[in-house]
């Protein structure tokens, strides 16, 4: 079983920014950034994108896929 871990809560903690200024900053709902966040929901490739655009690191230092056996 494979399990998307993500450091969006850090990333945003690091500038000071709720859940609502990220997620206004990139275009999607309050929502999305918290289930995103907390792994309920898997984003698209576009919002991954804007994500790893917005903070300036690549894709892989967000979001990385662990293999849990």
């Amino acid at each position: 079983m494979e399990e998307l871990t993500n450091t969006i809560a850090v990333l945003r903690a690091a500038r000071q920014l709720s859940q609502t200024e990220l997620a206004e900053a990139i275009g999607v709902s309050r929502k999305t950034i918290s289930t995103v966040e907390t792994g309920r929901f898997t984003p698209s490739v576009v919002i991954a994108l804007k994500l790893a655009k917005f903070f300036e690191v690549p894709v892989e230092q967000i979001f990385s896929l662990n293999m849990q056996r």
